[in-house]
């Protein structure tokens, strides 16, 4: 498995780095680099070391050995706290000042970053908070709460974003809208690393997965080609209007065979067989529609992690 992007693009460098925690080795020995405007899911089991990661691409806690560059630069020193202003970051359990209200919350953080103060009004109406921008934070829902942290994060006009389940308390609305924001931001040039537990959500809206366990890089690609590696059987539901004689369409061809009823049946082969089992499926007169179900981000995970 390579690891390794198109160097010409390369925005954060990741080079053989462990983290210790005492005599835990939370992180051992992980390299990979993600490229300039995509979107990279980091998931895995609690305890898998993802969270450390995180925190040390950040720049919130020091590598134990090897080296993160982002931009071609360390993560320390002068050069460092000037590159961080280019970084948004949500954390997962956002909080602010209650006293505040919403426009009040992202001034304060506007100064804190260097920040224009007029780029808040318009960052709350993007994220859809224009009309409680002079209400007190205290008055804010969990999923507003969410929308501010996000505006936050989006505070500079940041070229790298880190989101730490990002969805939290979010209807699917707001999601949508969400993801939606992500999409214009990659085409803009923005990267982002988004770490979620909701592995249904993402799985159609990152352009690489990176899967850790037990403190490595477990696997890395794209969410097909880590279908393809795991080798997980595909699940293919047929419709008919007159019965198909199944034995024959599945001779030699492994597989389970499931009846639903009398117009439905559910087969269950191995990825290599697919092609060959719809060309046979596409003789069949009496067939009304067939589903090919691959395996979801969740079944690959569990391939992975399990």
């Amino acid at each position: 498995m390579s690891t390794n992007a198109n160097p010409n693009t390369n925005v954060i460098e990741i080079d053989q780095v462990s983290r210790y925690y005492g005599e835990v080795l939370a992180v051992d020995n992980i390299s990979f680099n993600i490229e300039r405007g995509e979107t990279l899911g980091l998931i895995g089991h609690n305890g898998a070391g993802k969270s450390t990661l995180f925190k040390m691409m950040l720049g919130l806690i020091p590598v134990s050995a090897g080296n993160i560059r982002i931009n071609n630069t360390l993560l320390h020193g002068i050069a460092f706290r000037e590159l961080r202003r280019g970084i948004g970051y949500l954390p997962e359990n956002v909080v602010f000042y209650d006293n505040l209200t919403g426009l009040e919350t992202l001034q304060f953080f506007a100064s804190l970053k260097g920040c224009a103060a007029t780029e808040c009004l318009p960052l709350l109406d993007k994220v859809g908070l224009n009309h409680a921008a002079n209400r007190l934070v205290s008055g804010y829902s969990k999923g507003m709460r969410q929308r501010l942290g996000f505006a936050q994060a989006l505070l500079g006009k940041p070229k790298i974003l880190f989101l730490d389940e990002p969805t939290n308390g979010l209807d699917p609305e707001a999601i949508r809208e969400f993801y939606q924001i992500l999409q214009h931001l990659n085409q803009q040039g923005v990267t982002v690393i988004i770490t979620s537990h909701i592995l249904s959500e993402i799985q159609q809206r990152v352009q690489r997965l990176a899967v850790m366990r037990n403190g490595k890089l477990h696997a890395l690609g794209t969410v097909q080609s880590l279908r393809e590696s795991v080798d997980l059987p595909l699940v293919i539901q047929l419709r008919w209007h007159q019965q198909i004689n199944a034995g024959e369409i599945l001779r030699d061809i492994p597989h389970e065979y499931k009846l639903i009823n009398h117009h439905s049946s559910e087969i269950q082969i191995q990825r290599r067989w697919k092609m060959e089992l719809l060309r046979r499926l596409a003789t069949q007169t009496g067939i009304e529609d067939v589903v090919v179900h691959e395996p979801t981000l969740e079944d690959i995970f569990l391939g992975y992690a399990g």
